[in-house]
Order: structure tokens, then C-alpha cells, then sequence
């Protein structure tokens, strides 16, 4: 491990302060003519067409909207767009009841990790035509609601492409991250569009401080000085092809292939009286991860309306080891316990949805068929006395668990009013699960699921959107599975009897436009949920995930943007988030309610930035605070709240021979990472085995990143 380098952060800080100083040239070019026709506009934006007559565009921005922040690629001008936030929808239950809120060219994106932000990323600049919030309710495609972002790509002819590079050091705490960057190039012709992108998202961690263990009757019996170092680095490549037919037909390719390398260690050197002799723990933690997803889908006329038919697989490898070794400074014997797991798991979906006019309104009928499944091999090892892993039994720590699911759904929407839409949808689902191994069962499932949804534009600059949903949620498969952390000593059992949680969702959004101030949007909900996941006691002894009667969620997340244009200089932009969440469920062990384990009860994010009018130049910060709930366990309460506030600053060059150098530092008021956790004897009792609190410093982090385009 690597502490302290402060000759590294000279040498970082002064490449950095010496190219941002360089002569600052011409932007390397000026934004190319968009060879579109104004016909072939009209047929990229075809599927956006409003069936009762009228526009559905709530805002539209260019290019030129957004030239302050340089954007590279459209992904930088959608996080620039006032009051709107991107939902990935990354866990959501198959693709009709995925929640993502971009589209690009009036089409949705046919992928769950190869999403909205991975496309956008995709898209150079220099291809964007125009950038449109649109009301969700209004458009033909089924279960969009509220506001919703459509990118229109100029379709040039030409081929471009960006570039990013960002290394970063930490004072100390770990090596310097050097191989963080990505490469993007896009293309095609008024009928085609591809993109292509390589990068490799790199992460380098590490904090050190002092654990301290109290006994049951709160003295302190254990000292400990911890240092843990994480290296992780996501690479892959991506990318995208969409063809538009001189009929009309919309054929759509999304594809992404990924490694994935961890590599974790902490050293804890120990002393006290839980054990006489000062000992050291080492703790390792790798993974070797190999993942790939496809998507297609393809649109064409059918009768009165149009079919489109949709295909998506994904597969992922992905080994995992953990060892912990104890060793002594009398020469004791060494302790210790390896446990290791291979985890192949896979999603397959095939989807048809026909959409067409009826009812003085618009129906869409689709049908979805998925397969999931998740087969694991695990091991656990204990240290022998001659210094080698013997396996030790852990029963049902290798198991398969497979689940076929088929629905059918109906989904209805029209202008009831000029300013007033209406969707309808109406859905079932059948599912079957089955688990291998000694606990294995096969289970059916037939679940009801739909929503309704009102889109009301109040006035000019106010929406409202109001959706009631009944849910069906996506099971995580290693919950069936027994596992071991070695990390916190924490042994789940096998448990077979879990099922999909559901739930009612109610939730209204509000968009507030402030004129040339800003906007604001508020996102007030409330979900009832029954069979919610979370810690339970397993017949037969131990404890696992599984499912508690009744639950409810509720709060409210709010994004205001304001601009310094509206209040008389020009120049600066604040961005002010904040989300609230309550939460309640009633434990299994007391009996008394609390709230869900981990779940985040305030979030609060702070973004200023000012552009030098008349320069290149451009500064700013950041700042975010979060605050959480236990995470509960039938014997241990445990809590990360680190210490008050992660916040940075950042100073960029838009135009240093052509590209666009910042430097950021982050951590400027030195948050500290912050750990606690009670184990018990019994719980229900209050009896307490030990506790632990833990806090760690990682430094400030400063990073330099270059981006440009070709």
C-alpha cells in the first residue's frame, strides 16, 4: 500500500497549472453546418407525432443553448437541461415496466446497462440537432409519464468522434487512478446513425484510521489501525446502429461487451484484551468479471398501425474470492477462512408491442416473454494448522435458481382536453421460479400489475403529471443462495421461499417553469408495499433475506435550477437537489416498527458554476450531504454516516487548442469516512456481544481531465 505522496502532487499540480495556462487558440472548430433536410427532420421525429393534433414539446434546446458548458457529447447537454434528472431504470422488471426517460430520435433504447446515459455518451455534439422535453403521456409509446427528454441527431454524413482522459491522485491512501478515459466516434448518413465507444471506467480507493471494539458493558477491549486499498477498472465496448428504411421500417442494434477487475485489501494491525497477543489481519477481496448485452428491435408497418418486435439478452461471469488471515506476533498458528464463488447469471427477453389508433385515442398491445436465471458454485475454507484451506461444509452455498415469466399488456392513451392526457394500462404476469438443491422448490406466480396516468399542462411553463401504479418487483437471486462476508463475519442461509415483492406507487411531478430564473420540479410519492424484502429469521436456525408482510415508502426529491441571466448578470447557473424519504416497516425480531435498512433518509446536492463571460475560463463547486438508516440485521444494528459533507471546486479552460482542461479538488473540508455497528447476544433481549466504531480519512482528491473532439 502507498501513503503519503506528496512529491506526486507536486509534479500532478504543476502539469496541471502549466496546461491550463497554454495559449488558448481557437476552438478547434466551429460546430459543421447539419446537412438535414427539413423532410428528413420531420421522418427522425415521426414517432413524436402528438395523435390528438397538437405539439407535445413542453421546451426545445440546441446546441447553441448549451455552447457556455462546451459539451462534447449529448449526455453533457442533457445533464445541462433545467429541472430534469435521467433515470437510468437499470432494475427494472423486464423492458415493458423499464423506467428510463430518454429517448433518442422519438425511440426508446433497447438496453438495461447499455442505457440512456452509455447512448448519450455516445452521441458527439456535433450530430445533435435538437434536445426536446416532451410529456411522456402524449407520446404512443407505453408506460412513459411525466417529463421525458427526446434527442433528434442530425444524421450529417459525416463521421466525428470525442475523447476524454482523466487521471486523479488522492493525497494518500492509494496509487494515482492514470487509466480513466474513454474514446467515442459516431457516424452516418440522413437514413443511418452508429456509434462506437472504448473506455475504461477506473477507480482508485483507499482511507486508513482507527476501529475501536467495546465490550457488551461498553469498555474498550480491542485497538486497531486499518488501511484498505481498492482498485477497480471497467472496460469495454460499446455501441449502437440504427436504420431508417425509405418505408418507414426503424431497425435498432445496441450491443456492449465488459471486463470487470477488482482487487481489495486491508491490513488491521490489532492489540488488546480480546486477545493478549497483538495479531494482524489481512483481508482480500477479487473479482474477475466478464459481461456482454445485446439488444435489437425492429418497427414496421402493420394494418392501421405499427408492430415492433424486441430482443435483449445479457449474460455475466463473475468470479469472486475472499480470504481473511490472522496471523500472531508470538508465532501462533494462523487463522483463517476463504470463501469463494463463481456466479453465472443471464437475462433473455423477446417483446412484441402493436401500437394503433382506436378509441379516438391511441392502444398499444404487447406481449413479453423473459428468462432469468443465476447458477453459483460456492466454496468456504478454513486455515489448518499446517497452513492450508480445507473446505468446511456451508449447505446451500451452490445452488441454481431460474425463472420464466410471460405478460400481457394493454395500454390506452388520448387527450382528454387540449392540455389534459389520459393513459390507461392494464397488465398481468405469470411467473415461475425454481431453485436446485436439497431446499429447492418450484413455485407459480400470477400477479396483476397497470397504472393510470393524467399529464396536465396547467399554463404555459407548469405541468402536471400524476401516475398510480400497481408494481411487481424484481428478485435479487443471490438472496435464495447462502453466502458468507467475511469482511463483517456475517453468514446468510439459504432460503428458497422468497417471492417478488409488490406494491402500490403513487406519485405526481410537478414542472415549474420560473421564466428566465429557471425552473423547478417536484417529485412527491408514496409506495405500499407488501412481501418487502429484508432480514428474517429462517426456520430451521439462522437468518437470510426474505419477506416481511407490509411495508410503506414515501417522500418527496426536488430539483430547482436557477440562472444568473433572469436576475440581471450573466454567467452563473446554480443546480439545488434535494430528496427526502421516509420509510416504515415493522421488525420481525421486536415486533416494533422502524425504518428499512440502509434506506436514505435526506440527500442534498449543491452545483454552482460560473462562466467569465467574454472567456474561455469557467469555476465552481460542489457540495453533498446524505444522511441514512440502520441497516438491520436479527443480530447486529450497523450504520455508515460519514462526517458532515463531501464538497469541491473546480477551475476549466473551454478552449485550450481545441479542448477542454478542468481541475477539480474534491474533499476540500476533509470528510472522513464513518462506520458503526452493534452485535448482539440477543437482540430482543438488548443484550450486547461487542461494538464497534470505526474512522477513516482519505485524503483530498484532485483530478485533471481533457476532452475534445475530431
Amino acid at each position: 500500500m502507498s501513503i503519503n505522496k506528496p512529491a506526486s502532487t507536486s509534479a500532478f499540480l504543476a502539469l496541471a497549472v502549466a496546461l491550463t495556462a497554454a495559449p488558448t487558440g481557437a476552438r478547434a472548430a466551429e460546430t459543421k453546418e447539419r446537412q438535414v433536410s427539413a423532410q428528413d427532420s420531420a421522418e427522425r421525429g415521426e414517432e413524436m407525432e402528438d395523435k390528438a393534433g397538437g405539439t407535445v414539446a413542453r421546451r426545445s434546446y440546441t446546441p447553441d443553448d448549451f455552447a457556455r458548458f462546451a459539451p462534447r457529447s449529448a449526455l453533457d447537454m442533457a445533464r445541462q437541461v433545467p429541472g430534469f434528472q435521467i433515470r437510468e431504470g437499470d432494475g427494472a422488471r423486464g423492458l415493458g415496466q423499464a423506467d428510463t426517460n430518454v429517448l433518442i430520435n422519438g425511440r426508446r433504447i433497447s438496453g438495461k446497462s447499455n442505457g440512456p446515459v452509455a447512448a448519450l455518451q455516445r452521441i458527439p455534439t456535433e450530430e445533435v440537432l435538437r434536445l426536446e422535453l416532451v410529456d411522456g403521456a402524449t407520446l404512443d409509446i407505453g408506460g412513459l409519464t411525466g417529463q421525458v427528454l427526446n434527442v433528434i441527431t442530425s444524421g450529417s454524413g459525416s463521421v466525428s468522434g470525442q475523447y476524454r482522459y482523466a487521471p486523479q491522485i488522492r493525497t494518500f491512501g492509494t496509487d494515482p487512478r492514470l487509466l480513466e478515459g474513454r474514446v467515442a466516434i459516431a457516424g452516418g448518413g440522413a437514413k443511418t446513425d452508429w456509434t462506437l465507444a472504448f473506455e475504461n471506467d477506473s477507480g482508485r480507493f483507499g482511507d486508513e484510521g482507527p476501529e475501536l471494539v467495546f465490550d457488551g458493558a461498553g469498555n474498550l477491549v480491542d485497538t486497531r489501525d486499518e488501511q484498505r486499498e481498492e482498485d477497480r477498472d471497467r472496460f469495454g465496448l460499446s455501441g449502437s446502429y440504427t436504420r431508417l428504411a425509405d418505408n418507414g421500417n426503424v431497425l435498432n442494434l445496441t450491443g456492449e461487451v465488459n471486463g470487470f477487475l477488482r482487487r481489495e485489501t486491508e491490513i488491521s494491525e490489532r492489540s488488546g484484551s480480546i486477545d493478549p497477543v497483538d495479531r494482524t489481519r489481512e483481508f482480500e477481496d477479487t473479482e474477475d468479471e466478464f459481461n456482454f448485452e445485446v439488444g435489437a428491435d425492429y418497427q414496421f408497418a402493420l394494418g392501421p398501425g405499427k408492430l415492433k418486435l424486441i430482443g435483449y439478452h445479457r449474460y455475466e461471469d463473475s468470479p469472486t474470492v475472499s480470504t481473511q488471515v490472522t496471523s500472531f506476533a508470538d508465532g501462533s498458528d494462523a487463522v483463517g477462512t476463504r470463501f469463494t464463488r463463481d456466479a453465472d447469471e443471464g437475462e433473455t427477453i423477446a417483446r412484441a408491442e402493436y401500437s394503433f389508433p382506436a378509441f379516438s385515442g391511441d392502444l398499444l398491445i404487447a406481449g413479453e416473454g423473459v428468462r432469468n436465471f443465476l447458477d453459483i458454485n460456492s466454496t468456504l475454507k478454513e486455515l489448518d494448522a499446517a497452513g492450508e484451506f480445507v473446505p468446511v461444509e456451508l449447505e446451500g452455498a451452490t445452488s441454481r435458481v431460474d425463472e420464466d415469466r410471460a405478460e400481457l399488456q394493454g395500454t390506452y392513451s388520448r387527450a382528454l382536453a387540449s392540455n389534459l392526457q389520459f393513459q390507461l394500462s392494464l397488465a398481468g404476469e405469470y411467473s415461475r421460479i425454481s431453485q436446485s438443491g436439497a431446499q429447492g422448490q418450484t413455485r407459480t406466480f400470477y400477479r396483476p400489475k397497470g397504472f393510470v396516468a393524467l399529464d396536465w399542462k396547467v399554463k404555459e411553463g407548469v405541468n402536471i403529471a400524476a401516475r398510480l401504479e400497481r408494481l411487481v418487483g424484481q428478485l435479487n437471486f443471490f438472496d435464495f443462495i447462502a453466502s458468507v462476508d467475511l469482511d463483517q463475519d456475517r453468514t446468510d442461509v439459504t432460503n428458497a421461499d422468497l417471492v417478488p415483492q409488490q406494491s402500490w406507487r403513487l406519485e405526481v411531478e410537478a414542472n415549474i417553469g420560473l421564466g428566465d430564473v429557471g425552473t423547478l420540479n417536484l417529485r412527491p410519492f408514496y409506495e405500499d408495499i407488501v412481501d418487502i424484502v429484508d432480514q428474517i429469521p429462517i426456520e430451521g436456525g439462522g437468518q437470510a433475506p426474505g419477506n416481511l408482510p407490509s411495508a410503506q415508502l414515501y417522500g418527496v426529491e426536488t430539483d430547482l435550477t436557477l440562472l444568473s441571466e433572469g436576475l440581471g448578470w450573466r454567467g452563473t447557473r446554480v443546480d439545488v437537489s434535494l430528496a427526502l424519504q421516509g420509510s416504515s416497516v415493522r421488525d420481525p425480531l421486536l415486533g416494533t416498527t422502524r425504518e428499512l435498512s440502509n434506506n436514505q433518509i435526506v440527500d442534498v446536492g449543491f452545483d454552482l458554476r460560473h462562466d467569465l463571460p467574454g472567456t474561455s475560463w469557467a469555476f465552481g463547486g460542489d457540495f453533498n450531504w446524505d444522511y441514512n438508516a440502520d441497516n438491520v440485521r436479527l443480530d447486529e444494528i450497523s450504520v455508515r454516516n460519514d462526517s458532515f459533507a463531501f464538497a469541491g471546486v473546480f477551475l476549466e479552460n473551454k478552449d485550450v487548442r481545441g479542448a477542454t482542461l478542468r481541475l477539480a479538488i474534491s474533499n476540500v473540508l476533509d470528510r472522513d469516512n464513518r462506520f458503526e455497528r452493534t452485535v448482539f447476544v440477543d437482540r430482543a433481549a438488548g443484550i450486547v456481544d461487542f461494538s464497534e466504531t470505526r474512522e477513516r480519512n482519505f485524503g483530498t482528491i484532485i483530478t485533471f481531465e481533457i476532452e475534445g473532439s475530431f
